[in-house]
């Protein structure tokens, strides 16, 4: 859900069952997997397609060593490094690859006064193998509105 605070708008979101038995194994087989989303803030058109006003990409990666049992986690947000951490904790691990919570990933500058928006998110994993994709692959995973009121 969408939330203006001051000069941004902070999104949170979470990937539901995006940590399957797949994902799993295939973070302890020491490969790097990352879960990649989307997030468009978009302004609803009257007669054409739908207007992206805004694009951000937060990408969520881990690799385990398996001499160490350590679980190596990064985020980027466009790309920069916002956060990193080393955990031995799977449930850590989990929370950290299928959550995004309230992270500020637009400015309100870019928004028109008593206008309703909505933020759509769309999730990838890699590798790409097998069915390690699913339940989410290349579609829309979430969509929500919220008005920008001033």
């Amino acid at each position: 859900m969408p939330l203006v605070r001051s000069d941004q708008v902070l999104v949170a979101f979470e990937l539901k069952d995006g940590f399957s038995p797949e994902v799993r194994a295939a973070i302890h087989s020491g490969l790097r997997t990352t879960f990649t989303y989307v997030v468009e803030l978009r302004v609803e058109a009257s007669l054409w397609l739908d207007r992206t006003i805004a694009t951000a990409v937060v990408t969520n990666s881990v690799e385990y060593d398996n001499l160490t049992r350590v679980h190596s986690m990064e985020r980027r947000v466009d790309g920069r490094i916002e956060a990193a951490k080393n955990t031995d904790d799977e449930d850590e691990v989990r929370q950290w690859m299928t959550n995004v919570t309230r992270r500020p990933l637009f400015q309100t500058s870019v928004l028109q006064p008593n206008r309703e928006y909505y933020v759509r998110v769309t999730a990838s994993a890699r590798p790409s193998s097998g069915s390690m994709l699913w339940p989410f692959g290349s579609g829309i995973s979430a969509q929500t509105k919220f008005t920008f009121l001033r």
